[in-house]
């Protein structure tokens, strides 16, 4: 194999691992534009189709087609556009790709930066690389100005190659780990970004809220009385284990008294909130799960603002952030506002969206994507809050993460299950398995 072979075969396999790590199994796949490479040859897919301007012999269905000529009345679950830099109108490349996918599917465009042009153009003239045709050379504004204007919105971007020559250990390095580094990224060679046609209706879907309870006893008939009705149905699940104040038997006379309400008590098998809210996910009966975290710190009122932005398809999973409102005095100690500012920066990297507040207790994501991670075997036992289990899992499904502010209020009852300490060794935890699982593969 020569030189010019070994070169665009170590580019087209880091791009496959690129499409590997962000396309689940089992999924229905379209590539538009063969010239890199069949990354869906890669991919364990339920379905593929394979399109591109010249005839290809595929060992998948093929057709022949440019992009802003694609007639197809068929939905797929993830879209590959990777001929984005030789299209001729990439305004009706993208129109057109619109018609292949619905609300849920996941659209992956890369391209070339532009920094790499004369570096690229001398390859190909001393003969390290194919010489291309003319192509497009876009930033990363023009790109997110061409998805707006056909109305798809980007959930995540990202970044890979420094070093497109292969040199044992060095390039591995440099192309795994410092390729993502902030202001090193910026000359990546490649660049992605995956995104989704927004959402233009607004669907009412029935509602599961999730309340994990130990020793919360005052807390409870106050949650029940302070819940709003969301969607079409709402349903309430105290989930309570080992209490010692007698939570479990408060539930069972709120139950009683408000009849009319739809609660339920489920007493976990095992410890801690994880095992308690993972168990409750599993008997819910509705569209939509939401934790409510039952020491009231975030008032469930505004729960009707989380029900609202999934609702109206602005977010796949919402988080509650406490760090944009002032809070109460005592609500959070100080130390314990700077590890956490400090992890937002570090959880918004790795997952290439803005997070906040990750151990913000109210969260929102529909049962069936709850279902899609645990098919994924993703979840990981030690996480025993399940905050991080949540995070990780939706990104790994590539959802649209919105944060909803929230006013943290003093807990009125009851004390804190988690230590200053504690909260910011799991963050430091979190994290690493955070970059393992989602940033650097």
């Amino acid at each position: 194999m020569g030189l010019r072979q070994k070169l665009s075969q170590y580019y087209n396999e880091d791009l496959r691992n690129m499409c590997i790590s962000i396309i689940p199994p089992n999924q229905k796949v379209l590539q538009i534009g063969l010239r890199y490479g069949e990354f869906i040859t890669a991919l364990k897919t339920s379905d593929a189709l394979g399109i591109d301007e010249d005839q290809k012999s595929t060992d998948f269905r093929f057709l022949q087609s440019k992009p802003e000529d694609i007639e197809l009345s068929e939905k797929f679950e993830y879209v590959i556009f990777s001929s984005l830099g030789y299209s001729e109108d990439i305004y009706l490349a993208f129109k057109n790709l619109k018609k292949v996918c619905n609300e849920d599917t996941r659209i992956i465009v890369y391209y070339h930066n532009y920094f790499w042009e004369p570096i690229l153009k001398l390859a190909g003239k001393i003969g390290l690389k194919e010489i291309q045709p003319i192509q497009n050379w876009l930033s990363a504004d023009d790109i997110e100005d061409f998805l707006k204007a056909v109305d798809i919105e980007i959930i995540k971007q990202g970044e890979r190659f420094l070093l497109p020559v292969y040199i044992p250990l060095i390039s591995t390095f440099l192309n795994k780990y410092v390729a993502r580094v902030p202001f090193l990224r910026a000359f990546a060679l490649t660049k992605y970004v995956v995104a989704r046609v927004r959402p233009n209706k607004t669907k009412s879907v029935s509602v599961s809220v999730i309340i994990p309870a130990r020793d919360e006893r005052d807390n409870i008939e106050l949650a029940v009385q302070r819940m709003p009705k969301l969607g079409k149905h709402t349903e309430i699940i105290f989930a309570e284990g080992n209490s010692k104040d007698g939570t479990r038997e408060e539930i069972q006379r709120v139950i009683k008294k408000y009849k009319r309400k739809d609660i339920k008590l489920l007493v976990q098998s095992g410890k801690g909130k994880w095992n308690a809210v993972s168990e409750a996910f599993d008997i819910a009966k509705n569209d939509l799960l939401i934790i409510c975290d039952a020491d009231l710190t975030t008032p469930p009122e505004d729960l009707t603002k989380f029900y609202d932005v999934y609702s109206e398809g602005i977010g796949e999973f919402v988080n509650g952030t406490r760090l944009v409102y002032q809070m109460e005095k005592q609500a959070m100690p100080f130390k314990n506002l700077i590890v956490n500012k400090f992890f937002s920066i570090v959880f918004s990297w790795i997952l290439n969206q803005k997070l906040t507040d990750t151990l913000c207790g109210t969260k929102v994501i529909s049962k069936d994507n709850y279902n899609r991670m645990k098919e994924m075997n993703i979840f990981d036992p030690t996480d025993k809050f399940g905050d991080f289990n949540l995070i990780f899992g939706a990104a790994k499904l590539n959802l649209k993460f919105i944060e909803i502010p929230v006013r943290y209020k003093e807990r009125g009852y009851g004390e804190t299950k988690i230590s200053s300490f504690g909260s910011g060794w799991t963050l430091l935890k979190s994290s690493i398995r955070g970059m393992k699982k989602v940033k650097f593969v």
